[in-house]
This record gives C-alpha cells, structure tokens and sequence, in this order.
C-alpha cells in the first residue's frame, strides 16, 4: 500500500485534487466536523476547556471560530483534544483500506503533528496566491481573520514544497488538473 499525503495552502484545492486519484480518502476536515456532531466525549472535554465559547453538543463550528478569534492560543486546547481522536480514525482508516494499492491522507497539519511518517509520498498542491483567495471566497464560511491566525500554526509553505516528493500545479481549471493527476498517479504506482 502507497500512503500519499497531500500538502499545501489552505484554499489551494488539497481535498479536490485527493478526490482526483479515484482512491480512499482520509478527509480531515470532514472527520473534524462528524467529531463535532458525533462524539460528546470530545464536546465534554471542549467545554471544560474553553466553556466560555462550547456551551452546546453537537458542536457548532461557529463556536469553534469564535473561541480562536477571541484568544488564538485556544486553538492548542483545542488540538491537544481533538487530534488523538483524528490521529485515531487515520489508524483505523489505514487498517480498513490496507487491501488498496493507494490511499490518501488530505490532513492539513500532515506534517505538524509529525503524522507525515505514516505516509510514502507527500504530495505539495501549488496554486497562485490570487487564485487561492477566489477559492477560499466561494467558501460558505470564508472567514480572513481565522485563516490567517490557522497560517501562523503551519510550517512555512516553502518548506511543505521542499519536503514534497511531488508537486502539483493547480490553475483550477479541471482538465488541467485531472491530467496531471493522472500522471502522477502513474509515476506513483510504477515509481
């Protein structure tokens, strides 16, 4: 099995471009947000945390969004309770798909929590800043202020592509993109 992780800007199109390769996906964020709605332990810990801003189970996103806004160092308490779960459900998912000849691990702090060791290649997503912010726009809760305090917890971009096996250009233009994709997967199968 090739455990591919997928690097990049937030906004650069990681999770679409996951999708692309046509192999099992471990999604991050969306596990984040079923951690929110699903797991009450998780919520019993964030509100003894940060009760001030977790007052409802399921969790609102919108909480979360507040608590960083106000204080940016909530963001650790955050973390320090919600990554065990993620790391967690990356194991299982490893475990269940181990019969696939590729799977994906579309995690934005792949390399921060030092997760980047369960995987072969890393992948970097590279896309104009311009184009990153239209993106980031269309998004339905496109928030400036909370994705530039998000910035300041990952490693440097530069870095992400420097330790990148691969890299992926990403004009946001579909055929473009699956092209490219399809290539790489083909490098990566027969590397």
């Amino acid at each position: 099995m090739i455990k591919i992780g997928v690097l990049g800007d937030i906004g650069s199109g990681k999770s679409f471009i996951a999708k692309l390769f046509g192999c099992p996906v471990f999604n991050a964020d969306e596990e984040v947000k079923k951690v929110y709605r699903e797991n009450k332990n998780c919520y019993k810990k964030l509100n003894k945390a940060i009760p001030k801003y977790i007052s409802s189970f399921p969790i609102d996103k919108k909480e979360i969004t507040k608590a960083i806004i106000s204080n940016p160092k909530n963001i650790k308490k955050i973390n320090k309770i919600v990554h065990p779960i993620i790391r967690s459900k990356i194991n299982k998912f490893i475990n269940k798909n181990k019969k696939n000849k590729i799977i994906i691990l579309d995690v934005p702090l792949l390399l921060e929590n030092k997760i980047s060791k369960e995987t072969n290649i890393l992948i970097f997503v590279d896309a104009k800043r311009k184009a990153i912010i239209k993106n980031l726009k269309k998004r339905k809760n496109y928030n400036f202020k909370i994705i530039k305090i998000l910035k300041n917890f990952q490693l440097p971009l530069l870095y992400k592509k420097r330790k990148s096996d691969f890299i992926i250009k990403n004009n946001f233009k579909v055929k473009n993109v699956k092209k490219s994709v399809k290539l790489l997967k083909k490098k990566v199968l027969y590397r």
